[in-house]
């Protein structure tokens, strides 16, 4: 039933996304310069180097620019992203995104594949690696990262209209065992092939 329903969602989810062509085409060698000021948290490479950062190396451009284009605009807080994201237009943006979609990842599932939670698969993938470019990778992440920000969304903190109705049937444990299932995933994230 809870598939049916995710599988339901992702349509709407899909149907509600911004459409690719509304961003400018990025240049990443300009993203990279442009990403000098994301390497302290995120990585020049996009391999996080806190753990409450994400891994942002291999993201679809798509993903990144919208979720930079959230926190420029305040439709999305962090009290250090929203006040990097001001200072960037929508050429710095699509350049930043490109740059980090230029990479790719690779992930290796280390507990097997039959304990991916299911739940989570159907967008984020079994590896971690996004399915749909909606949303993003989960493969590799910290524990505390995906914990924190599953927990965002059932309290509401954080919006996002397949999210918040997911994470708010799960309890903590649900939480806790999606977080340590992603984050068991070993990742590499290697250069742009044209590097």
């Amino acid at each position: 039933m809870m598939r049916a329903a995710l599988l339901s969602l992702g349509v709407v989810f899909l149907a509600g996304a911004v459409p690719a062509a509304e961003f400018p085409k990025g240049d990443a060698q300009a993203g990279r310069k442009q990403a000098g000021q994301c390497r302290t948290c995120h990585g020049l490479d996009g391999f996080a180097r806190i753990p409450i950062a994400p891994h942002i190396g291999g993201e679809p451009a798509d993903y990144i620019a919208q979720q930079l284009t959230a926190f420029r605009d305040g439709t999305r807080t962090h009290e250090m992203m929203s006040v990097v994201a001001k200072s960037l237009d929508d050429e710095k943006i699509a350049d930043v995104a490109a740059w980090y979609a230029g990479h790719r990842i690779v992930a290796t599932p280390t507990r097997g594949e039959g304990g991916a939670p299911p739940d989570c698969v159907s967008c984020h993938g079994v590896d971690g690696i996004a399915v749909i470019e909606e949303a993003p990778n989960l493969a590799g992440e910290s524990t505390i990262y995906i914990d924190t920000q599953l927990k965002a969304f059932r309290t509401g903190k954080r919006t996002h209209e397949i999210m918040n109705e997911v994470a708010a049937g799960m309890s903590d444990a649900d939480i806790r065992s999606a977080a340590d299932w992603y984050g068991s995933v070993k990742i590499e994230i290697l250069p742009p092939a044209t590097q």
